[in-house]
């Protein structure tokens, strides 16, 4: 194998490989809804042939709130663990609530903490609430995200009146329209996904 078909085959290994998703659930609310709407994604986004998931819980994790360069051992591995996770991410999907018309607090400490892992990089949102669904928390996010150079997917997934949409079993009552649109959001991630990591690939970004 000469030196520009090895070239060749290493460019469409990399152009073909699964999509690194982190999947991010922004809630951390005692009795919190999140896990059903992430089960429901996950379903999805564990079938499509293009993506890899990597769940991202605020729950789970235990960031200080106080922004320190001077941190305690334990904290800086842990910090560390989660940084790498984000960083080796291709795309994020962020699972949101709506909280006073905005998005849960350990979301922003979790995004505060980095800075390059979000470059460069497409983020959709799923989110869930009453009547507005969580729609007003993801325009909020749309701002914090553009400030990290991250591209925002236009479409979303929004459940309006949440708990009333799922039965007990975690299933969706109705779930054609849902279905649907959680089609489109994969498609267009996949899509951003793979342009901006080929693109790094050629060009490493520079914001």
């Amino acid at each position: 194998m000469d030196l520009i078909t090895a070239e060749s085959t290493a460019t469409a290994m990399t152009e073909n490989a699964p999509l690194k998703v982190a999947v991010i659930l922004a809630s951390n609310r005692e009795g919190r809804f999140a896990p059903v709407i992430a089960d429901w994604f996950l379903a999805h986004a564990d079938g499509h042939p293009a993506i890899e998931t990597d769940v991202v819980d605020v729950a789970a994790l235990d960031l200080p709130t106080a922004l320190a360069y001077r941190l305690e051992p334990s904290t800086r591995e842990l910090l560390a663990d989660v940084s790498a996770r984000l960083d080796g991410a291709d795309a994020f999907v962020v699972v949101t609530p709506e909280y006073n018309h905005s998005y849960p607090a350990p979301l922003k400490n979790l995004i505060d903490w980095h800075r390059a892992e979000w470059q460069a990089k497409p983020v959709a949102f799923v989110s869930y609430g009453g009547v507005s669904g969580g729609l007003r928390a993801v325009e909020h996010l749309r701002q914090v995200f553009a400030e990290l150079h991250t591209v925002s997917i236009r479409d979303t997934v929004s459940f309006h009146n949440a708990g009333a949409q799922f039965d007990d079993e975690g299933r969706h009552r109705d779930p054609a329209g849902p279905d649907a649109a959680v089609k489109t959001l994969l498609d267009q991630l996949v899509w951003w996904g793979r342009a901006l990591r080929d693109a790094k690939a050629a060009h490493p970004y520079g914001g």
